[in-house]
């Protein structure tokens, strides 16, 4: 990143007064004592206290200057049989640990976010996957009331609702109760996600949902072919009806590399891997611009603590005003930067919830 320290200094200052909101991280399953994932080394740590360990901890969100945080919440699949009431042991975690310091806060309000801004940082109460409400519309009405204000339609598996990426070859969209699932959150003010869902399962969200959807933690096929992105049609159409994209940091969704020849060792994989940096974030988040031709549907969806791997110059959310610093070097303006780090998906929160 070529900035000069005059760049450098007004970046600091922009991104400390910005409203900075990231859509996606999995910190909680990363710091649930009893998860069946194991993520990064595995060592046990938590929310609250500094780690060398993970992305994300009350500390380094912090010090990174993050506002307001998605914690996604996720039943791990071994869990499905008993979904809820996984979820409900999930949820009992985050909470109780939310609860116990001043410095963050549950939101379920748009006003609430602004006004926590540069005194607490606000979660939002996220799940990933729909399993949790087991068919019934009255699970997701119940955890609506337990503060559930983004609702990620599948993870990578098939559910009742829809297709995960892994399904891509079935070529379905959505089921029947994946269209009540997607009216109802309307009705109660829940952001639709879309990030994970299989071609045909967005496009039918798409035309189901009456509100805004977005992408929570997703990038641009165009540059990196992983299905997880979305195509240039799908970002210029989700930008139509009013969504926001939440570009991520995760090299196998920045860059073509072979996440199975990475896991396995493979050394051309894994120098590909350590290629990835702040630049190629910034890389995709001007593709978009060129799609859509503005800034105003774009935001931040990190995947802290949900993959093995981040881009280098963003090892964790500490690390963040080196994203806003290289938005500095590439020539966004101020109002443009606030949109990508918080305003956009502000936008989209205060239109869909109620």
């Amino acid at each position: 990143m070529s900035i000069s320290k005059g760049e450098e200094e007004h970046a600091l200052e922009l991104h400390e007064k910005s409203l900075i909101i990231d859509f996606h991280c999995d910190a909680v399953l990363a710091t649930l004592p009893d998860s069946a994932f194991i993520i990064g080394s595995g060592k046990k740590r938590n929310l609250l206290e500094r780690s060398t360990e993970g992305h994300v901890d009350l500390p380094r969100l912090i010090e990174g200057g993050v506002d307001c945080q998605v914690f996604s919440h996720f039943v791990e699949p071994i869990y499905n049989p008993i979904a809820s009431r996984r979820m409900l042991q999930v949820l009992g975690y985050s909470l109780s640990e939310i609860e116990k310091s001043d410095k963050m806060e549950v939101v379920t309000k748009p006003e609430k976010i602004e006004k926590n801004h540069g005194k607490k940082i606000s979660i939002i109460i996220g799940f990933e996957g729909c399993e949790a409400i087991c068919e019934d519309l009255r699970f997701l009405n119940i955890f609506y009331r337990l503060g559930l204000r983004r609702l990620t339609l599948t993870w990578n598996n098939r559910n009742a609702i829809a297709d995960g990426v892994r399904w891509q070859r079935s070529k379905s969209g959505l089921t029947e109760f994946g269209v009540e699932v997607v009216r109802e959150c309307n009705k109660l003010g829940i952001l639709v996600d879309v990030s994970h869902i299989t071609d045909n399962g967005f496009w039918d969200t798409l035309e189901v949902s009456k509100d805004p959807i977005i992408a929570s933690h997703s990038n641009c096929r165009a540059l990196c072919k992983s299905m997880r992105n979305l195509t240039d049609e799908m970002i210029n159409t989700l930008a139509e009806k009013g969504g926001v994209i939440g570009v991520n940091y995760v090299p196998f969704f920045l860059s073509d590399i072979d996440f199975s020849k990475f896991q396995a060792g493979d050394p051309e994989e894994m120098k590909k891997v350590e290629s990835v940096t702040v630049e190629r974030v910034v890389d995709h988040i001007e593709h978009i611009e060129e799609v859509v031709g503005n800034v105003d549907h774009i935001g931040l969806g990190s995947d802290f603590d949900g993959v093995p791997s981040i881009a280098k110059g963003l090892e964790d959310a500490s690390k963040l005003p080196n994203l806003t610093k290289a938005l500095v070097a590439r020539g966004y303006s101020d109002q443009e930067i606030e949109k990508i780090l918080g305003g956009n998906f502000l936008r989209v929160i205060k239109r869909v919830w109620k």
